[in-house]
């Protein structure tokens, strides 16, 4: 016995298994020894009969010609099957994938087509409404408001969108108003492909306004449950009263401007829809989430407002207990007030366990457990809450505030330095970089971060700030961190910008510069005000007072664990 060996031609690469022959039948070229079909090895083809073969008789021309017959078809075969697999594959891919199921929109902010500013409140409150409707949706994610709103009056594509937010679907829409009658065109929008999914137009009296944002948050909900092939919560209707319905739209678009005086303006407008419809559940509770903001500004009695918010979300879950909103500003006030610390975690933890999409709750969470010491579990709800909101300053400023307190510096600084791209002149930012500065022994940058708030906040000239850098500085050259901590609590505790400096942040700054009891007289004058600042004893700035006996008593005092 003698094994035959496959031969091809190189020219025309037809094969041969008679080993006795040299030249190509077809074109005369030298034949090589070489693979069966492209690939394959000669000697071995596994589920291959023919690559080399054992004979006890001759092989004549015919069978050759014979084999060859019968291994090109089932060549053709294979071949054929392969393509039409990685056809089919391709096709799913492209087609299949993006007809199946959308899991994550943007609504973007709709569009006030005539210009007139007195219904804009109408074009952004109506948006705010459909992105809190959809949010009820179960396994959607659905973009915050601050990062759709930072692309209003911007000309972009749903492509873009759907680049910067990472999201499937994008819903637009216009308003025009008519003498009395408001007109609504609205689309649901394919990012991947820029095709419309869906659209519509509504043409609706003023005076029905409520019925026509329920009516567009239900069309464009049931779509997309059809996409997500599963059932979600029906658009609640909040109130029957239009006048109502519009007051609070009034309120929210002041609320979101964060100002002091639109914050006691957004108040205003609450109350006068609470008046109109007494059982408006959500306006009692944008009240309450309003009412724990103003004192943050340091100008107000903390006291107070936390006395009115808790009054506000109390009502409001008595009306509706499934306000996300309401367990959010509720948790505030056992946190910063009551310091009943389980009992704020239970309220923050049903908010998110309400609306999984509200990115204030993740939020606000995350800074709790940030003044709890659980600082990887504060990453994961501020990851969160940057996840729903990636474009919102607040949200960015504090993850790199929160990655510094886990001794993250050099992550914390990347975070910050994105965010100030964002937007340079947001204060927040300046502030949670001078900390991480001041963590990392940087007290010169730092300074120079605290010489931009002094400007930003009013406080006086850029000279003046200048000169207070300057005076930091020096002192920081001199004497260190002792140094800096101390000029730094001489500054701020002569409250250069008319502002209230955290009984914690001016406390944190004698204890770094070696006087412990000035922090704590400060310390045991906020605890007996129940200053809501105390509840940060366990920040990094604390860890030069954390070894005193009297830092224990404190915390024990307080109920911070230890």
């Amino acid at each position: 016995m003698h094994p035959i060996r496959m031969k091809r031609c190189p020219k025309c690469r037809r094969d041969y298994f008679d080993d006795s022959l040299a030249f190509c039948l077809d074109d005369g070229g030298r034949l090589l020894e070489g693979p069966a079909p492209d690939g394959l090895p000669t000697e071995i083809i596994p589920g291959y009969d023919s690559p080399t073969l054992t004979l006890n008789e001759p092989v004549t021309t015919a069978e050759i010609r014979s084999r060859e017959k019968r291994i090109g078809p089932l060549l053709a075969l294979t071949v054929g099957v392969i393509l039409l697999a990685g056809f089919g594959w391709l096709a799913y891919s492209y087609y299949g994938a993006r007809s199946s199921q959308i899991e994550s929109i943007a609504v973007m902010p709709f569009v006030n087509l005539g210009g007139n500013p007195d219904i804009e409140y109408l074009s952004d409150g109506i948006t705010e409404s459909l992105i809190n409707s959809l949010s009820t949706i179960p396994s959607l994610s659905v973009k915050a408001r601050s990062s759709v709103f930072t692309y209003k009056g911007k000309d972009v594509t749903p492509r873009q969108v759907g680049s910067d937010l990472t999201v499937q679907a994008v819903v637009t829409g216009r308003v025009i108003q008519r003498g009395d009658q408001l007109i609504l065109n609205v689309s649901l929008v394919d990012t991947a492909n820029g095709n419309n999914i869906w659209g519509a137009q509504y043409t609706r009296p003023m005076t029905d306004l409520v019925q026509l944002q329920n009516e567009i948050a239900r069309d464009v909900s049931g779509e997309l449950r059809s996409k997500l092939g599963g059932g979600g919560q029906t658009p609640k209707n909040y109130t029957e009263n239009a006048e109502a319905y519009q007051l609070y739209l009034r309120g929210r678009y002041h609320w979101n401007k964060r100002t002091p005086e639109d914050l006691k303006k957004s108040v205003e407008y609450f109350q006068r829809a609470i008046d109109k419809d007494p059982t408006y559940a959500l306006a009692y509770a944008a009240m309450a989430e309003t009412y724990i903001l103003i004192p943050g500004f340091g100008i107000e009695s903390q006291a107070e407002y936390y006395a009115r918010a808790r009054a506000a979300a109390t009502k409001a879950l008595e009306i509706d207990d499934s306000l996300a909103e309401a367990h959010n500003a509720l948790a505030a006030v056992l946190k910063g007030q009551d310091w009943k610390f389980s009992e704020a975690e239970a309220e923050w933890r049903k908010a998110i366990e309400l609306n999984p999409n509200y990115a204030s709750a993740h939020q606000w969470y995350g800074e709790f457990l940030v003044s709890m010491g659980r600082h990887r579990d504060a990453l994961a709800e501020m990851r969160r809450a940057q996840e729903l909101d990636p474009l919102s300053l607040i949200i960015n400023g504090i993850l790199g505030a929160t990655l510094s307190q886990n001794g993250q510096h050099e992550e914390a600084l990347v975070q910050l330095k994105k965010t100030l791209e964002m937007d340079p002149h947001f204060p927040r930012t300046h502030v949670y970089l001078a900390e991480v500065y001041q963590n990392m022994g940087r007290f010169e940058e730092a300074a120079d971060e605290f010489a931009i708030l002094f400007v930003m906040g009013g406080g006086g000239s850029q000279e003046r700030a200048a000169q207070l850098a300057s005076a930091v500085k020096s002192a920081a050259r001199s004497e260190g961190e002792k140094g800096y901590s101390r000029a730094m609590a001489e500054m701020l505790g002569s409250d250069l910008r008319n502002k209230r400096t955290p009984a914690s942040v001016l406390a944190g700054y004698w204890g770094r510069a070696g006087e412990p009891d000035k922090a704590f007289a400060i310390l045991e004058k906020a605890y007996q005000q129940r200053d809501d600042s105390i509840v940060m004893l366990k920040a990094s700035r604390m860890d030069p007072l954390k070894g005193d006996p009297r830092y224990k008593d404190l915390l024990r005092r307080v109920g911070l664990p230890e």
